[in-house]
């Protein structure tokens, strides 16, 4: 493998651990725990792996002597910065244990446990890969594991290999699926453990004992890196709107913490959308006015930021959707029949009087999204719809009408970008190099003292690496029922942006004056080496979340 000068440096970095997983490490049970809702349902479904206490880990004098154990390792899911660090974390805590421990990968995800298809990680390999971005030491994969005879045909290689934990790397869907598997197992008394490791860039998986998902630091550090590089463009050249799409589908954590940190004139948040029901028109309006105000200033230019996800969390093009959905499926044939040109008159005439007129002022391109680009089920692909051309494509056509009514004097002209992919396998902060390895570590301490079906939890990270607290908190505490296809399932919870959160508020006391301003902050690209308070910074929404 051919290395860049950086990796060459970065290969000697040594991640910091929390004091409590340094030397012998003893568990601490604490409170016994509960889900955080639907507590019935989901003890019902889990009966041999609620209820169970969190667990800290701290340094004990006590010598104890390991067994060699054969681990699996599991990247299931899109990608996050510091995937790698986890597997280091969990090879070098299973050797410290005993040095004749082994690991081994699946291959592409939850499929390689189904297929049987692995490979051993040995030193030489795992060298290879330390504070590397990626998932490509093993590869990665979305197959769900949901039922028992994937679970059966895991666990014939889990035994031909004489594996006994399992640590699956993933977010709120993949966590689920581990719990799920770890109770399979413990009811069927296999000897198998498995452990969870908290992943998703989108931020969307944490609660009291989760405090962030690992990959967020690094995937927002890189967005602001590149926001700042274009709000730089944008205040030399002085002639551009620029819309950027940020990931965030299901919440906007990267939209909100990347504008706490480049400080842009807009940033929309979809939580806030949904819950003062704002229209498409409301938001439109809304980035027109800023834009006509910055005009008369003279400054025909901009920012704006919008979540990935923002058109499922407009109340009214929900229900647009989910009546095009409906309206599709039961009149697929009649559709396909009907001439491209004549198809959105068609879906027109046939919506509720609401629906047609929302669907009516869309622009051609996004309604044609709407309802030709499908997914397997029927449904539209939310993801495809280009939010930033839709935007500003309408916030033109409203500056256009309030020009011919002497309302807006400005000109405007729009840039698009959507950054994702970007963000996804950068080489990790140091935050995250150091709390991907603190949490590979913790998942080797779980499987040592005998855990399954929790998650390896690292707490206090707005403090120096040595005063985090590492523990486990039960995948079950995290769990509520929701409907899924149709059925009631346990999954665990996702964590949308508070509004009564710290973030949001901090966020919500400024953009008043960034609107108006040119108050851009130029973050410039991820420092690795140098003082610890450019190098080891937590996020903005780490940080105001714990006061500091």
């Amino acid at each position: 493998m051919t290395k860049s000068a950086l990796q060459i440096a970065r290969a000697a970095y040594q991640p910091k651990l929390p004091k409590g997983l340094t030397g012998t490490v003893k568990a601490v049970a604490g409170a016994a725990t509960q889900s955080v809702a639907d507590q019935e349902e989901i003890k019902k479904l889990f009966p041999n792996t609620y209820g169970m206490p969190l667990i800290k880990f701290e340094n004990t004098d006590e010598t104890v002597d390991f067994p060699a154990m054969n681990v699996g390792v599991i990247l299931s899911g899109g990608q996050a910065p510091g995937g790698h660090n986890v597997i280091s974390g969990i090879f070098d805590g299973i050797k410290k244990l005993n040095k004749d421990s082994k690991l081994y990968g699946f291959i592409l995800g939850p499929g390689g446990l189904v297929d049987h298809n692995y490979m051993e990680l040995t030193a030489d390999i795992i060298d290879e890969y330390r504070n590397t971005g990626g998932f490509d030491i093993i590869g990665s994969g979305r197959t769900k594991l949901e039922k028992e005879e994937q679970f059966e045909k895991g666990l014939e290689i889990l035994k031909e290999l004489n594996i006994k934990a399992l640590v699956i790397i993933g977010g709120d869907d993949s966590n689920t699926n581990a719990c799920v598997l770890a109770e399979y197992y413990a009811a069927k008394n296999c000897g198998v453990q498995v452990i969870g490791c908290p992943k998703t860039i989108d931020g969307d998986l944490k609660n009291e004992m989760i405090e962030t998902s690992f990959g967020f630091d690094t995937a927002c550090k890189t967005y602001a890196e590149v926001i700042g590089n274009i709000q730089r463009d944008c205040n030399s050249a002085r002639k551009y709107w620029h819309f950027i799409k940020l990931m965030g589908r299901s919440a906007s954590h990267i939209a909100l913490e990347c504008a706490l940190q480049v400080q842009p004139n807009i940033c929309i948040i979809s939580e806030e959308v949904e819950a003062k029901d704002m229209s498409l028109d409301d938001i439109v309006t809304g980035i027109a006015q800023v834009v006509a105000n910055r005009a008369a200033q003279g400054n025909n230019f901009g920012t704006v930021l919008i979540p990935e996800g923002l058109v499922e969390f407009i109340p009214a093009m929900k229900r647009l959707i989910a009546e095009l959905n409906d309206f599709l499926a039961a009149n697929a044939e009649e559709f396909s029949q009907i001439k491209k040109s004549h198809q959105r008159d068609y879906i027109i005439r046939k919506l509720s009087p609401e629906n047609a007129a929302i669907y009516a002022s869309l622009p051609e391109g996004v309604a044609r999204q709407l309802s030709l680009d499908r997914d397997p089920h029927g449904n539209v692909q939310v993801s495809l719809i280009e939010t930033e051309k839709l935007l500003s494509e309408m916030v033109a056509a409203k500056l256009a009408q309030w020009k011919e009514e002497g309302k807006y004097v400005g000109k405007f002209a729009a840039q698009h970008h959507f950054f994702g992919y970007e963000g996804r396998c950068a080489a990790p902060s140091n935050f995250d190099a150091d709390y991907c390895y603190s949490l590979g570590y913790a998942a080797s301490a779980l499987i040592a003292n005998g855990k399954t079906g929790y998650m390896s939890s690292v707490r206090n990270t707005t403090a120096p690496a040595e005063e985090w607290i590492a523990g486990g908190v039960p995948i079950t505490m995290m769990m509520n029922m929701e409907r899924r296809h149709g059925e009631m399932k346990p999954v665990i919870q996702k964590a949308l942006v508070r509004l009564d959160g710290a973030p949001f508020k901090a966020f919500a006391a400024q953009r008043e004056r960034w609107a108006v301003e040119t108050d851009y902050v130029y973050p410039g690209p991820i420092q690795y080496f140098g003082p610890a308070e450019v190098c080891d910074q937590p996020t903005k929404t780490l940080q105001l979340e714990q006061g500091r």
